[in-house]
């Protein structure tokens, strides 16, 4: 990123590329991105609070996907979203935005998910310029993504009508989610109950919370995870996972840990407390029946 795109105000344009729907031939679109219509756009002040967005082509407002990428909130940035993904939704008139957010480097959580709040009423706030439909907004991501986007969408309303701020004033509703491998709990202690194998970690996971003592950080934890969120009412979700719920531990130990830490037990213990809350929540793993071919097909049957 140029010194020029660090220090762009926010909303400035870095740079504007060619309307997103100008598709390639049939055989590109699974590797050829289309280019953003705009990039590298400023929704805050951190060199990180910077998003893509790929207008689809529509006389009327569009819907709106935002995407929350993964990376432990450790690593990740915006470009890892897939271009079939982008290719899906354009064709279906859903703009989509990309965002990159703080990682754990710059600051502790829940940084990240106040950063991917920004981005959402941000987003909200170019409606009219461009050309999106406020009450059409969906969000999905993998993993550390997937948890800034059951965050938004379960969380209640997060608007400040008497804010001082125009984007603080903006919705942080959501219509769906979509995720995959997504963690409906930041609190280890329930990982070391439910996950087959998974020993608490050595190292002080307190810190990712700047949290000093159990109590601090079970009540952080608490405040951004899906599962104590989730409330009557709730934006319906579509969940993935790589395995099934009785599919053995990998032998191979670097396998073992993200396979511990992605499994399919969060999405069944999500979909059981939004099915007794009435909720649609359709969980996709090897072997499992879902209504929904994919995370796309989700999307654009809820927001079109």
């Amino acid at each position: 990123m140029n010194d020029e795109t660090q220090h762009a105000k926010q909303g400035d344009i870095a740079m504007k590329k060619s309307p997103a729907n100008q598709q390639p031939v049939e055989s590109e679109q699974e590797a050829v991105k289309p280019e953003p219509t705009y990039q590298n756009v400023a929704y805050g002040d951190h060199e990180r609070n910077v998003l893509d967005f790929w207008q689809a082509e529509s006389a009327r407002p569009t819907p709106l996907v935002m995407f929350v990428h993964s990376g432990g909130f450790s690593v990740g940035s915006k470009e890892i979203i897939k271009a079939h993904r982008l290719w899906d939704l354009l064709g279906a008139g859903i703009s989509v935005a990309s965002i990159n957010y703080r990682l754990l480097s710059h600051a502790p959580l829940p940084t990240a998910h106040y950063d991917g709040r920004r981005a959402l009423q941000f987003l909200r706030s170019k409606a009219e310029e461009w050309n999106i439909d406020k009450t059409l907004v969906g969000a999905f991501g993998g993993s550390a993504g997937a948890q800034i986007c059951m965050w938004l969408a379960f969380h209640d309303e997060m608007a400040n009508p008497n804010s001082s701020d125009p984007l603080e004033r903006e919705s942080t509703r959501l219509a769906c989610v979509a995720t995959s491998g997504g963690q409906t709990t930041k609190n280890i202690y329930l990982w070391h109950e439910w996950l087959p194998g998974y020993e608490l970690p050595q190292k002080d996971f307190f810190s990712l919370f700047g949290a000093t003592k159990k109590k601090e950080y079970v009540e952080k934890t608490t405040a951004v995870s899906a599962l104590p969120l989730v409330s009557e009412g709730d934006p319906p979700i579509f969940m993935m996972y790589s395995m099934a719920p009785d599919d053995p531990i990998p032998t191979d130990q670097k396998q073992a840990h993200s396979w511990k830490i992605h499994h399919v037990i969060f999405g069944i213990k999500l979909k059981e407390k939004m099915n007794a809350l009435g909720i649609e929540a359709d969980l996709q793993y090897p072997g499992a029946h879902s209504i929904y071919e994919s995370i796309s097909h989700f999307l654009i049957k809820k927001l079109t």
